[in-house]
């Protein structure tokens, strides 16, 4: 009797080489959403996402425009609908992003960063994990489902390029096309596993603030020696306002901060004791001598289901080699919050304004530019997307999934909760050590075989 799963994952395994090969080929394409000079690299990677969708039979393949980098669309409807009362094929919207962060400081790079490069059992290329990865990942999935019959389920893709830089164009071409992208649940692979042998469901996502902030001082840099002592340096005035936004219990010290933040109950946190990401995890992952936060908090609490404050660049006066004796005239620093349920980015903005009016001193001015921002999200672990993927990844890994909370921010999840009432089921199979965001990014090549096979049991999982 033929049996289309076992048909799936036998093509997948006879065709690991040619799932590399497509990846690789994605990967090559230097898609960096932030830079005005890749503007045709953007254009070239949405083309080619499309033109793999339409080679793996979807329909209505439309590459839209957007104010900035263009969205994906795809559907394949030719499974039976479900409906009210009935037990009919499901329509599940798959989220990507085909964008990736740039590729700075290059010079770290052992290889070049979009000269994708197979050493040990990694793959090292810029968006090899995030998530160029992840999305050919779910195409090669469903290409092996579709060489061996038809679709259990009704799918509709949704592949963007705005993701690295806060999706600013994505909610209002998703309130624009409520009707196109009605479905049951969306699957966001845009996510990852706590570690190669332990399978993980993501069922909230911090939000984020992000804003630079400038201190000025002086028309110009000055001598130090003539004019140290008598003009407030604005390096040290940004540095003394940062010093302040922490006290001592490494809680944040806006005001307003916590007012709504959701508490984790205690379902949650016996939830999240389990996870196997103690003080020795996080010593390992990081490097770092030792670990700090917010008192009161496990790591791992503190890294998924807490609000922070942290700084992410900072630029001012003389920093090249040797010595240059002077004041800078202005001081700057990217300062960002990751938030949780239910904290508002505009509230948050509010609090920092009103931080840096109570605290700066008068002999400075500053101004704050409000670059992006994202609501965080909370998911419903029963809703039925989440069960199928739970009793996918214990099939597939042999043990119950783990289910976290995560630091990150997916912009998107909150925006299809708000505008399309739609949960997501966000799994995916990066791993910590990837390298995300950093120089030497990697994909580790069992772990997503294993991941293609797991969308395969998924998606046929729930056609049945």
């Amino acid at each position: 009797m033929f049996d289309q799963r076992i048909a799936a994952l036998e093509y997948v395994r006879q065709n690991k080489e040619q799932s590399l090969k497509l990846l690789e080929t994605f990967l090559s394409i230097p898609s960096i959403s932030t830079e005005p000079a890749n503007q045709p690299d953007m254009q070239r990677a949405a083309y080619w996402v499309a033109a793999q969708l339409s080679g793996l039979g979807m329909q209505n393949v439309e590459i839209f425009p957007t104010a900035r980098h263009p969205v994906v669309y795809a559907e394949w409807l030719g499974a039976h609908p479900r409906t009210a009362g009935a037990g009919g094929a499901p329509t599940v919207l798959i989220y990507g992003h085909y964008d990736v962060q740039p590729a700075d400081p290059l010079d770290r790079w052992q290889t070049g960063p979009f000269e994708p490069t197979v050493r040990g059992e990694s793959l090292y290329a810029r968006g090899a994990s995030d998530m160029k990865g992840q999305v050919v990942a779910v195409m090669k999935a469903v290409e092996a489902i579709v060489k061996s019959g038809d679709l259990p389920v009704n799918l509709k893709w949704l592949i963007e390029g705005e993701e690295e830089i806060g999706s600013p164009s994505l909610e209002a071409f998703i309130a624009e096309h409520k009707n196109l992208l009605a479905c049951d649940f969306a699957l966001n692979p845009d996510a990852g596993m706590i570690g190669p042998e332990d399978p993980t469901i993501t069922y909230a996502l911090r939000g984020l603030a992000y804003f630079e902030l400038r201190v000025f001082g002086p028309a110009s840099d000055l001598h130090s020696g003539i004019y140290g002592g008598v003009v407030h340096n604005p390096a040290n005035a940004l540095a003394e306002l940062i010093a302040g936004m922490h006290d001592a219990e490494g809680r944040v010290t806006l005001p307003g901060f916590y007012d709504k933040v959701r508490p984790l109950s205690k379902e949650e946190r016996a939830e999240l004791a389990r996870l196997p990401t103690d003080e020795k995890h996080f010593l390992e992952q990081t490097g770092a001598p030792a670990l700090y936060g917010e008192a009161g908090f496990t790591p791992a609490e503190r890294a998924g289901a807490r609000p922070t404050l942290d700084v992410n660049g900072m630029l001012s006066g003389f920093t090249g080699a040797g010595s240059k004796t002077v004041i800078p005239a202005w001081a700057m620093a990217k300062i960002s919050m990751r938030l949780v349920p239910d904290q508002d980015p505009a509230d948050v903005a509010k609090q920092f304004y009103a931080y840096l009016e109570a605290r700066a001193s008068k002999d400075i001015r500053w101004e704050v530019t409000e670059m992006h921002g994202g609501t965080p999200s909370i998911s419903d672990r029963n809703n039925a997307g989440v069960r199928a993927m739970a009793a996918t990844l214990e099939s597939v890994w042999g043990k119950q999934p783990y289910f976290r909370r995560e630091g990150g921010s997916i912009p998107v999840v909150a925006q299809m909760q708000r505008v399309l009432g739609i949960e997501s089921v966000v799994a995916g199979f990066g791993l910590p050590n990837d390298n995300v965001h950093a120089p030497n990014e990697r994909l580790h090549l069992p772990t997503w075989y294993m991941g293609i096979e797991a969308f395969i049991h998924f998606f046929i999982n729930l056609g049945s």
